[in-house]
């Protein structure tokens, strides 16, 4: 009787070790299956997910050269990119492409599955990254905006004399930066861009959409530095005009321009986005800069920002109005006109 009974639990052990490797199996299947998925199924409905970047969740990833694939995924998992760090590695091993990652730009998307991914990485990204440029940087704020998207060239703008691209652009001959000459837009650079190369892209789309517009135009330079006093004062078109004739009615009057937005560039040193300062206190108007609008008469030495379109429009079309005051409500930025400086104040103990 034993051994019947001691066969009959060998089987028993052998069954269930059988089972158990069965449902080991099973289970790590399902996981690298589930593994492979998309990292964002509402991605595929068109919603887009939180810490992506781009219209439809498209993140720009960079590889840059010398990265493993090991490092890779461990980014593409930090970026909600990829389900399974474990999933990535063994698919990448498996398909026979884990050492053929190509450095590059990729736009990726969570709702890419990690087969399509893997796919995408190593067939050889672009050297090219986009970066946009708002309305009203400043030429440090674009340098800030390079080195954040790794182009070679970030901080490196602010220093270029406007003198070197002057046979190229005639209009740079006399002027003493580049503020106000990088136009606003987005743009295709690559990552091993000179200084130079970006200036001159940014310099090319200034020629084409807005020196038109100010060629044959009497003080043309003094109206681009009227447009980048606008683009930070004012947010609508019709209040930038009607400003943009308050000022000039100012200069003819003979009184200070008194525009905040030039204190805010002289107090953070022409860096304007992330600066802690920006915002204009009482005791600033006392700051020794000759962009000091309040202490020193007639337009500052140069633009204060890279104004866009429409602020290069208005300051080229300024309204004719009864007003010699404005203000922006704080918060709103609604802007608030006054014929005198005793309504001005009023208005500046309620708005501000």
């Amino acid at each position: 009787m034993n051994p019947p009974f001691e066969q009959r639990g060998l089987v028993s052990v052998r069954f269930l070790s059988v089972l158990g490797l069965v449902l080991f199996f099973i289970v790590a299947v399902a996981y690298v299956f589930y593994g492979l998925q998309p990292a964002s199924t509402e991605l595929q409905r068109g919603e887009p997910a939180a810490g992506t970047a781009g219209t439809g969740g498209v993140t720009q990833f960079k590889i840059a050269k010398g990265d493993g694939f090991r490092e890779i995924g461990a980014r593409l998992s930090q970026e909600s990119l990829i389900k399974s760090i474990a999933v990535f590695k063994f698919y990448a091993l498996l398909s026979g492409r884990a050492q053929r990652f190509q450095p590059g730009i990729y736009g990726l998307s969570p709702a890419m599955s990690v087969p399509q991914m893997v796919g995408v990485l190593t067939a050889g990204g672009k050297n090219d990254v986009l970066v946009t440029v708002p309305e009203g940087s400043t030429v440090k704020d674009i340098d800030a905006l390079l080195t954040g998207a790794g182009v070679r060239a970030g901080g490196l703008l602010a220093a270029l004399p406007p003198s070197s691209f002057s046979l190229e652009y005639p209009f740079l001959a006399n002027v003493r930066s580049l503020e106000g000459f990088l136009f606003p837009d987005s743009y295709y650079i690559s990552l091993d861009a000179s200084a130079e190369d970006v200036a001159r892209q940014m310099l090319d789309n200034f020629m084409r959409k807005a020196w038109p517009s100010f060629s044959g135009v009497n003080e043309w330079y003094e109206r681009l530095t009227l447009a980048s006093f606008l683009e930070r004062e004012v947010e609508t078109f019709a209040d930038r005009q009607v400003v943009a004739g308050i000022l000039l009615k100012r200069l003819r009057l003979g009184m200070p321009l008194q525009v905040d937005a030039t204190l805010s560039y002289a107090k953070c040193g022409g860096l304007l986005r992330g600066c802690e300062t920006i915002r204009v206190e009482r005791a600033d108007v006392s700051v020794d800069s000759p962009y000091n609008t309040y202490q020193r008469l007639g337009w500052t030495p140069t633009p204060i920002a890279n104004p866009g379109a429409v602020a290069i429009r208005a300051a080229l079309s300024p309204a004719v109005s009864p007003y010699l005051y404005y203000l922006s409500a704080r918060g709103s930025g609604t802007t608030y006109f006054s014929r005198t400086l005793e309504e001005h104040n009023a208005k500046r103990a309620r708005y501000l």
